[in-house]
């Protein structure tokens, strides 16, 4: 008998990415978040096929871009059969409606969107689920105009309330329950991560923290001879995983935290807050920080300047900086007279600044992947929770 094979992968999407070097962002900052931008892209399984920037002082606000600029992309969009564009930046929900109406039968994404879209499919916990879901029900409500644009040449007043208007402002109230209704959820299971939480509180908790993608889930791994997924992909972990480790006889807990991100959206800054909760609440954080980014130093700001807004930086913290041997060093040539790069300082003069700014026993130079220094960041993190142990249970030595 003969049988036919069918094939039913679905084949990959293909984007353009869309940026604007303004007064606030400069050429080679934007450099760096279109590269982000573009791993956003892959982690979304996403091919991008174009980078397109342009110079303004400032975003235009019908279209975001200039018109001659718009019309570049939308040749380029329709001769390449391209599914996506992706902007780096918010639209605005005029912009967006003006941006599908100037190039229709393309999707239209902003980074905003396409973080949501990344968090949703990788969201497994009922928890994550709901965060993700709150998120994205606040991201669509302003936008709901841009499904009804036949109201645009409709009238308000007495008598003019056609049956668009109506359905709109049905889905409004229909969005805005749900938006309430999850809030509630997310209350009842913060109240039951809460009490989890104080039936744990006995033991010294240590999260770690940091970008994403900078190996905090190889970590955990290997400190608690766990499974938790890990993978070179933006977000390979949504939900806060808790492990008991042991070092030395000293039991503590161990949680791995969701990543940070430049321009998360503001949606999920407020619905992800509990998921911080195991940050907040923990008694030493361990930083970790991929020193072979081009870009490291900023992934230290953001890191902080979140861990403040969440009243978290005063912590005893461990600086760890992850993936030595992925860092590259090319030597400055001696006949350049110009200050150097970060490409041109070496790991070892970087491990001297660092450990210049921090007290002994605050930062750690490893590798996760290769176990390098590795039994060095176990003694040096075993020293730290010793020490919060001995505060907190000073007559029981039995442990040390």
């Amino acid at each position: 008998m003969n049988t036919t094979s069918y094939e039913t992968s679905k084949p990959q999407e293909t984007c353009v990415l869309v940026g604007l070097i303004t007064q606030e962002q400069n050429k080679e900052q934007l450099a760096e978040y279109l590269d982000e931008l573009a791993f956003l892209a892959e982690t979304a399984d996403t091919q991008c096929m174009r980078v397109f920037t342009q110079s303004l002082s400032k975003p235009d606000k019908r279209t975001f871009l200039g018109s001659g600029k718009i019309e570049e992309v939308k040749e380029y969009v329709e001769e390449h059969e391209i599914d996506m564009i992706i902007f780096d930046d918010e639209l605005s929900p005029s912009q967006l409606r003006n941006l599908e109406n100037l190039i229709p039968e393309v999707k239209i994404l902003d980074r905003s969107n396409l973080i949501l879209d990344i968090f949703a499919a990788r969201a497994r916990t009922a928890h994550a689920k709901t965060q993700v879901e709150l998120a994205q029900y606040q991201y669509l409500l302003p936008r709901l105009t841009n499904m009804w644009t036949h109201l645009q040449k409709q009238k308000g007043g007495i008598g003019m309330r056609g049956p668009g208007e109506k359905e709109i402002e049905t889905d409004r109230r229909i969005i805005r329950d749900k938006i309430s209704a999850l809030k509630k959820q997310l209350q009842a299971i913060d109240r039951q991560k809460m009490t989890q939480r104080g039936n744990r509180g006995a033991m010294v908790r240590v999260a770690l923290v940091g970008y994403t993608n900078v190996g905090k889930s190889t970590i955990m791994n290997t400190l608690a001879k766990s499974e938790v997924f890990a993978e070179n992909k933006l977000f390979a972990t949504l939900d806060t995983t808790v492990r008991k480790v042991v070092l030395q006889n000293l039991p503590f807990l161990l949680s791995d935290t969701v990543g940070f991100i430049r321009k998360l959206p503001h949606q999920l800054v407020e619905s992800f807050k509990s998921t911080l909760d195991e940050t907040k609440e923990s008694d030493i954080l361990v930083h970790v920080v991929d020193i072979s980014h081009p870009q490291f130093e900023d992934h230290i700001r953001v890191v902080e300047e979140t861990l403040a807004d969440i009243d978290a930086i005063d912590k005893p913290t461990l600086m760890v900086f992850n993936k030595i041997d992925a860092y590259q060093y090319t030597p400055q040539d001696e006949d350049d007279l110009s200050p150097p790069s970060r490409e041109n300082i070496s790991l070892e003069e970087l491990k001297k600044t660092w450990m210049s700014k921090m007290k002994e026993g605050e930062v750690i130079f490893i590798s996760a992947q290769e176990k390098t220094n590795f039994d060095e960041f176990r003694s040096t993190l075993y020293e730290l929770t010793k020490k919060v142990h001995q505060e907190r249970y000073p007559y029981n030595h039995f442990l040390y």
